[in-house]
């Protein structure tokens, strides 16, 4: 994009089995999803197991699928016809989000539904048996989740176990010592004793490189 100074370039193709046979790497991605020879929800899906990183953007005449683009991380799903106005501010967000200036969010499946919730928003998780509950701004939210899954996917966007049932947004840490966590909302949150110098050394890794004098 020339507006963000962004350099680029554009490809185009007929169908999904071309775009597929190509096998080329590709930062942002455009799709329909109704077309003939392969529809777009099976060519991500083969997508998905060669590019994770690619992100993608269902632009399609039907609803029907919007809960499916979550299973292949769609990024954004548009229903034609799309405004200019609104395809734009999409497309600004992917160009964000690739240059890591675009901020990072859950999704979470609850019932027949799916939320998304800004980690900023997140104090902690919660792990309860095989149910996570997620201490937002907004409120609590549960659902069915491997906290070891949710581990390995928020460990590099600033989160820390410092229990087994707990994983903290060290943004909000106040003050900890090696019994337990304080968080700005007044939230006190336990620590495990094996598990403290690493909590340590992760929380003074995010003071420093967000701003903290230590």
């Amino acid at each position: 994009m020339e507006s963000a100074g962004v350099l680029y370039e554009i490809r185009t193709f007929t169908g999904a089995g071309d775009f597929l046979r190509a096998n080329e790497h590709f930062d942002i991605i455009f799709m329909d999803i109704i077309m003939p020879e392969l529809d777009g929800m099976r060519a991500a899906e083969q997508l998905r197991k060669k590019q994770t990183d690619s992100l993608l953007i269902f632009i399609t005449s039907s609803k029907r699928y919007v809960f499916d683009a979550y299973e292949v991380e769609a990024f954004q799903y548009l229903v034609k016809p799309v405004p200019d106005e609104k395809l734009q501010r999409v497309l600004e967000r992917a160009v964000l989000k690739k240059a890591g200036r675009e901020e990072d969010f859950l999704v979470i499946q609850q019932e027949r539904s799916k939320k998304k919730i800004m980690l900023r928003d997140i104090y902690y998780i919660e792990i309860r048996g095989r149910i996570v509950d997620v201490h937002a701004a907004e409120g609590v939210f549960s659902y069915y989740e491997r906290m070891g899954a949710l581990e390995r996917a928020l460990t590099e966007k600033g989160f820390s176990r410092c229990h087994k049932s707990f994983l903290v947004n060290l943004r909000y840490v106040s003050v900890f010592n090696k019994q337990q966590v304080t968080l700005d909302n007044g939230g006190k949150i336990p620590v495990a004793k094996r598990r403290y110098d690493a909590f340590s050394t992760d929380v003074l890794t995010y003071m420093r490189g967000n701003g903290g004098i230590l």
